[in-house]
C-alpha cells in the first residue's frame, strides 16, 4: 500500500479539525466576553422582539453605560424567574444548552424583559389614568403591544437595592415580576444576573434591524447603589 498518498490526507484532516477547534474556541471567547446570540422563544416582548427572532446581545454595554429604566435586558433568571434546577435530566439539559449556544432554541433560565424599576423605585399599578406609576409619576410606554393595558394585575412595590423590576412589552402574554411577588426575591432580579443588552435582530432576515436603546429616564444604576 502506498503510504505517500495517505500521509497528506491525514495531515489535511488534522488541519481541518484544528481549524474547526480554533474557530469554536474563538467563538466561545467572543460570546463569553463581548457578543452573544440568543433565540427568542415567546411572544412576551412583542412587538419589539417576536418568537423565532435571533438577537445579538452586547455583554459589555452595561459595563460602559449604566442600566436605566426602559432598557431591554437579557438576564439569568435562576433563583428568581426560573427554578434552580430544570429537572429535565442531564441529557435534556445538555441538549438544550447546545441548542441555546447555537442560537436555535430558547433557554429555561435565560429571559428577555424591559426594566421598569431600578433600585429605590416605587412601582405601582395603576394610577387613575390606568398607567403604571414610578415614584408617583405616570409612565409613558409607547413600546406596549397594541391593545394591551399596562397591567391587568395590581401591585405596589419598592425595588430593593441591587435589584430590578422587569416586565414584558406584551403584557397580556408575559410572565414577569408581577407574577412572582410571593417567590424568593419578590420577582425582582439581581443586577449582577443581567447578561447584556440586545443590540441587533439578525434572523429572520426580513426582521433584520437594530434594537435601539431608549433615552435615559431618571436615576440610573450599575451596582444597585
Amino acid at each position: 500500500m502506498d503510504n505517500t498518498k495517505r500521509q497528506p490526507r491525514k495531515q489535511g484532516w488534522r488541519f481541518v479539525l484544528l481549524a474547526v477547534a480554533l474557530a469554536v474556541a474563538i467563538s466561545g471567547l467572543v460570546r463569553s466576553l463581548w457578543i452573544d446570540v440568543y433565540f427568542i422563544p415567546s411572544e412576551s416582548m412583542e412587538p419589539l422582539l417576536g418568537p423565532g427572532d435571533r438577537i445579538l446581545v452586547s455583554r459589555t454595554d452595561f459595563s460602559v453605560n449604566p442600566v436605566h429604566r426602559g432598557d431591554v435586558v437579557v438576564f439569568d433568571g435562576r433563583g428568581t424567574f426560573a427554578p434552580l434546577n430544570s429537572g429535565k435530566g442531564p441529557l435534556a439539559d445538555t441538549a438544550q444548552a447546545v441548542g441555546h449556544w447555537l442560537g436555535i432554541t430558547g433557554s429555561d433560565t435565560t429571559y428577555v424583559k424591559r426594566v421598569i424599576g431600578i433600585p429605590g423605585d416605587h412601582v405601582e399599578c395603576c394610577g387613575a389614568d390606568g398607567k403604571l406609576t414610578v415614584n408617583g409619576q405616570g409612565l409613558e410606554e409607547p413600546y406596549l403591544y397594541p391593545g394591551d393595558r399596562p397591567s391587568d394585575q395590581n401591585f405596589n412595590v419598592v425595588v430593593p437595592q441591587g435589584r430590578l423590576w422587569l416586565m414584558g412589552d406584551h403584557r397580556s402574554r408575559s410572565a414577569d415580576s408581577r407574577g412572582l411577588l410571593g417567590a424568593p426575591g419578590g420577582g425582582m432580579v439581581p443586577i449582577e444576573r443581567v447578561i447584556g443588552r440586545p443590540i441587533q435582530i439578525v434572523w429572520p432576515l426580513d426582521r433584520f434591524a437594530e434594537v435601539p436603546r431608549p433615552a435615559p429616564a431618571g436615576t440610573t444604576t450599575t451596582n444597585g447603589q
